[in-house]
């Protein structure tokens, strides 16, 4: 089933009451148009979901942005399914989907104004086939989400172009931090890890000898090798033979050190990526994560196999790979 805009009408018919059966149409309260985060489902059964649903997601080591954002997404889906009078899984219908995505595509976006994008509604149906997941392991009913989301991909700013990737190698130093800040993009670019994939990394996983980066904690607990250009293997080795020692205050086996001679955090490698960013004259609202959606994005415009771009990334599905497609054709 493909989804579109052009058959949503936007009156009170096709935008399903928030407040409940028996209370007037009133779509949105004003908390709710100014960004705050939908109601709590009311019944014992979808609130034990949503508590199910966000420990299975931590079970499978989930990344860190999909703990935090999934519940969410599934607290909106199950007080929407209350508001429709829908207080069981085995009531949900592929009708059911379509008129959910039929509100979704009219509600506010929460934190920028207007209408959800069609990245954000891509993100809504992948929260509801991994929900969906959940159910059929944990040996519940579950529903049909076979719909697909149709249209052009937005954010594509958030994408570095390989000029700009060059920008950001020129803009590291060659002191001890430009040692890590090349490090850390042939990580996060060259390797194409995800955030949480690099920010745990030990110096044992950096396998010089074999050019090889072994992802110990994917994403669902999947173990991966990612092979290393000539290029990537250079930064790692000079990092750590020149750069990590120094950091090193106290015995650590992470890979990336702190100012505190510790394991890294996350928000201190963002904020290195930003002055890099700034240095090369880039303004793009783009993260570590768009480092990844970069590579990917770079390898299938150079002409790899859409099966070893999947690999390469560790994604489950070549479906999550697919996206890039789009990224790749309108970016060229």
């Amino acid at each position: 089933m493909a989804f579109t805009k052009r058959n949503v009408k936007h009156n009170a018919k096709s935008v399903n009451k928030l407040q409940g059966p028996n209370e007037p149409f009133t779509p949105f309260t004003p908390q709710e148009q100014e960004g705050t985060i939908f109601k709590e489902p009311t019944t014992t059964e979808f609130r034990r979901l949503k508590q199910a649903f966000a420990d299975w997601l931590r079970l499978l080591n989930f990344e860190p942005t999909t703990l935090k954002y999934a519940p969410t997404k599934l607290q909106e889906f199950l007080y929407w399914l209350e508001s429709q009078c829908i207080t069981d899984i085995a009531s949900i219908t592929r009708q059911t989907i379509t008129d959910y995505f039929d509100y979704l595509l009219q509600r506010p976006n929460k934190r920028k104004g207007g209408r959800l994008s069609k990245n954000s509604l891509r993100t809504h149906l992948t929260n509801l086939r991994r929900f969906a997941r959940y159910l059929r392991e944990s040996g519940n009913e579950s529903f049909d989400t076979s719909m697909q989301i149709t249209g052009k991909l937005q954010n594509i700013k958030e994408i570095f172009t390989k000029a700009e990737i060059t920008a950001l190698y020129e803009a590291t130093g060659s002191d001890i931090l430009g040692l890590r800040d090349r490090a850390i993009l042939a990580v996060y670019y060259g390797c194409g890890l995800r955030r949480s994939e690099g920010l745990s990394l030990d110096v044992k996983d950096v396998l010089l000898d074999r050019n090889l980066l072994y992802v110990r904690k994917g994403k669902n607990y999947k173990e991966r090798y990612v092979p290393m250009t000539a290029g990537v293997r250079e930064d790692l080795k000079n990092y750590l033979e020149c750069a990590r020692p120094i950091l090193l205050k106290r015995p650590t086996h992470a890979l990336f050190i702190g100012s505190e001679g510790q394991r890294i955090v996350g928000a201190t490698m963002l904020n290195r990526l930003h002055q890099l960013k700034e240095k090369a004259g880039i303004d793009k609202d783009a993260g570590l994560h768009s480092l990844r959606h970069s590579i990917a994005t770079h390898l299938l415009q150079s002409g790899m196999e859409l099966e070893k771009i999947k690999q390469f990334l560790g994604h489950g599905s070549l479906e999550s790979t697919q996206i890039y497609t789009h990224i790749a054709h309108e970016n060229q």
